[in-house]
């Protein structure tokens, strides 16, 4: 009984230690505030472009086309502000990529407009979540006899922000080549009757959450969900109607209105202006977005005790 005894009671000690902050003492955590780490992943756009064999973008995520998946790197800084709430600073840089010929729609297929962006953001961000810990004093010693086992944290946390972000989209031509399309003016930007220019720069709000696992309260590995709610519907260049391909090559050159509409003609007058002369509709005008899945490591630093001062009686 008393073998058994001992064995319930190291189990239970053991179970509550590989979930347990370790953080024993009520202020211990202001010691490990301050935190860098690093990402690395993947990134996904919704938008215009691509998608998959349906009509529109519409379905939102549901479009999604995961062969056009790219990568995404970031670094970052996190400072604690209570136990389980943060802020956080986080630079980024992804690659976004759709292209119509990837897709069976007829229509989209047909339009065959394709791109690639790279995204520069930076982003601020507010953290609450939960963590597995033990509360209380230590009273009986256990930390000092078990603290082999209390190395371990899980912490799950949700977080909003705001950043901006910079964005250089290329298109590809029939060579081949890569060009930067902002320059092209590919819907009339600047033209009687098209839209202003857009603007490379916009804001972003990213939404998500992430989990990490905290080993011996300075290393840190999790997994983190980024989506970015944005306000610019040219990430790929695409956003309202098509332009007079005529007018187009006398201001910007043959290759503005080759690049703003390459399409098959595999559906006769599809990109055509309608009987009443309004233009063809080239993209929906609802924003762009984008999101990011990352695997993270950081590191956390641990403040140095401030040396007492000996005070004399006399």
């Amino acid at each position: 009984m008393k073998f058994t005894s001992k064995l319930i009671v190291a189990a239970i000690l053991i179970t509550q230690a590989g979930w347990s902050q370790g953080f024993l003492r009520p202020n211990e955590w202001k010691k490990y505030r301050w935190e860098i780490y690093g990402s690395i992943g993947s990134s996904f756009f919704i938008g215009d472009l691509g998608g998959r064999d349906v009509a529109g973008t519409l379905l939102g995520p549901a479009d999604l086309d995961i062969l056009m998946t790219r990568s995404s790197e970031s670094i970052g800084g996190r400072l604690k502000l209570a136990r389980t709430v943060n802020v956080s600073v986080k630079m980024a840089h992804l690659c976004l990529r759709g292209d119509d010929a990837e897709t069976k729609e007829p229509v989209r297929n047909n339009r065959n407009l394709n791109f690639k962006s790279n995204v520069f953001e930076f982003t601020g961000r507010l953290e609450a979540g939960i963590a597995s810990r033990k509360r209380g004093a230590n009273k009986y010693g256990i930390k000092r006899n078990y603290g082999k086992f209390r190395r371990i944290t899980n912490e799950l946390y949700g977080f909003v922000g705001i950043g901006a972000f910079y964005f250089r989209t290329q298109g590809r031509t029939p060579e081949n080549n890569w060009i930067q399309l902002y320059r092209l003016h590919t819907e009339g930007q600047g033209l009687p009757g098209g839209p202003k220019q857009y603007s490379r720069v916009s804001w972003c709000i990213p939404i998500g959450g992430f989990y990490r696992l905290v080993y011996n309260k300075v290393w840190t590995f999790g997994a983190e969900f980024n989506y970015r709610k944005i306000f610019t519907d040219y990430i790929d260049d695409v956003s309202g109607r098509y332009y007079d391909p005529k007018a187009l090559d006398a201001a910007y050159g043959p290759l503005s209105s080759f690049m703003a509409d390459p399409n098959k003609g595999l559906i006769p007058g599809a990109t055509s202006p309608a009987a009443d002369a309004t233009p063809a509709q080239r993209g929906n005008n609802r924003m762009d977005s984008y999101f990011t899945v990352e695997f993270t490591l950081g590191y956390v630093f641990k403040q140095k005790r401030k040396s007492a001062r000996l005070r004399s009686k006399f």
